[in-house]
């Protein structure tokens, strides 16, 4: 998926009030930009989809949350 591509998805996502969706999407462009070694768009992305996650009640919220911690951008939050 290109960047036009992966903001189209985005802007759908947030109209459609689709959270799982902008889990998803959010945690690839933090994958992306990640491998791009542009870490601050990265953890900008990691933040957008942990809090997605978070309201879902996401099983990758905790994943998301480590992945934040690794970058010293959390700290570890218990996930119930």
């Amino acid at each position: 998926m290109d960047r036009d591509a992966l903001n189209s998805a985005l802007l759908k996502a947030h109209e459609d009030n689709d959270k799982d969706e902008l889990v998803k999407l959010y945690t690839f462009a933090a994958d992306l930009t990640e491998k791009e070694h542009d870490l601050d768009a990265s953890c900008f992305y990691l933040t957008h989809a942990f809090v997605f996650a978070l309201e879902q009640g996401n099983e990758d919220a905790y994943i998301l949350n480590k992945r934040l911690v690794k970058h010293n951008r959390s700290t570890l939050i218990p996930v119930v």
